[in-house]
């Protein structure tokens, strides 16, 4: 089993990275059973040819009952995750899967360099609301008649924490650069204020 596979022993449920085009039938099953948008074949591909390490899939069984598909890139100056599909069977729900799996996905973004993770989801669906208000995501803006049934979409932003300047490495470098000003001709030395 790898690094990206694992089993929860309290619900016997897999988790497994996508594995190739085996893996393409049950994710466009899963979909279109539970998700009101349809989707091309091609726009699936997109998706999982172009970021399969952003892909994952929930087995109990042998069954697939859930699965995320995400990508990652730039935005507005930003390098940004996105999770473009979420879906765990609805006698599944409930058991922490959809959890765990938008939580794989998170990770790789985090440790691609993403700075923040976006999505959409319907104003009526209050169990995803829920599920990504508990895992830090903000409703950033309200999209009106964003699905084609209509209904309104929040967009949803999960902000990573930026790394913590370090300040004694700036403070060096000051006390560097106030050195070179003293040492030049008819320079006035800066003074800093530490």
């Amino acid at each position: 089993m790898s690094a990206s596979e694992g089993m929860s022993a309290s619900e016997g449920i897999e988790y497994v990275s996508y594995g190739g085009e085996h893996h393409l039938p049950l994710i466009m099953k899963l979909v279109d059973q539970e998700l009101s948008e349809p989707y091309s074949i091609f726009t699936y591909r997109y998706f999982v040819y172009l970021w399969p390490q952003l892909s994952f899939l929930a087995f109990h069984k042998g069954q697939c009952v859930g699965t995320v598909v995400c990508k990652m890139g730039d935005h507005r100056h930003t390098f940004r995750g996105y999770i473009a599909m979420l879906v765990v069977l609805n006698t599944y729900r409930g058991r922490g899967i959809a959890t765990e799996l938008v939580t794989r996905s998170i990770k790789v973004m985090m440790e691609s360099g993403c700075e923040e993770v976006t999505l959409e989801a319907e104003v009526t669906n209050k169990g995803a609301l829920a599920l990504y208000g508990r895992l830090g995501f903000i409703r950033a803006k309200r999209l009106f008649r964003y699905y084609l049934n209509g209904v309104d979409a929040f967009r949803l932003k999960l902000l990573f924490p930026r790394p913590e300047p370090n300040y004694s490495e700036s403070r060096i470098a000051s006390e560097d650069y106030t050195n070179e000003l003293a040492d030049g001709d008819n320079l006035v030395p800066y003074k800093s204020c530490h």
